[in-house]
């Protein structure tokens, strides 16, 4: 039986403790940003196939001091966190392999 692992929605309250074990790929997104929206789906599909992998998503136009405090300057943009730290980084949307691979598989 396959566990479905659902995104993570991040806010500056539960980041860093969401963040801090383990490997977890991080969506700075907003409602308004086609190319976010493009990306969407092909993290929902990531996430239900793959379960070893946790998705956390930031609503930049919510979430702007968070946004900043990473250098968020364009959207969408996947930041990959390993116990915390910062691990690789693409700005702009990508296919369902390119993440794969940004997530070491």
């Amino acid at each position: 039986m396959i566990i479905k692992m659902p995104t993570v929605k991040l806010t500056s309250d539960n980041f860093n403790s969401e963040i801090s074990k383990g490997t977890v790929l991080v969506d700075f997104w907003a409602e308004y940003c086609g190319p976010c929206r493009f990306m969407a789906p092909v993290l929902e599909k990531i996430s239900d196939e793959h379960p070893e992998y946790r998705i956390g998503k930031v609503d930049t136009a919510e979430e702007r001091e968070l946004a900043s405090s990473f250098d968020i300057s364009a959207i969408p943009t996947l930041v990959l966190f390993k116990d915390g730290k910062e691990a690789a980084r693409n700005v702009g949307a990508i296919p369902e392999e390119a993440v794969l691979e940004l997530l070491g598989r």
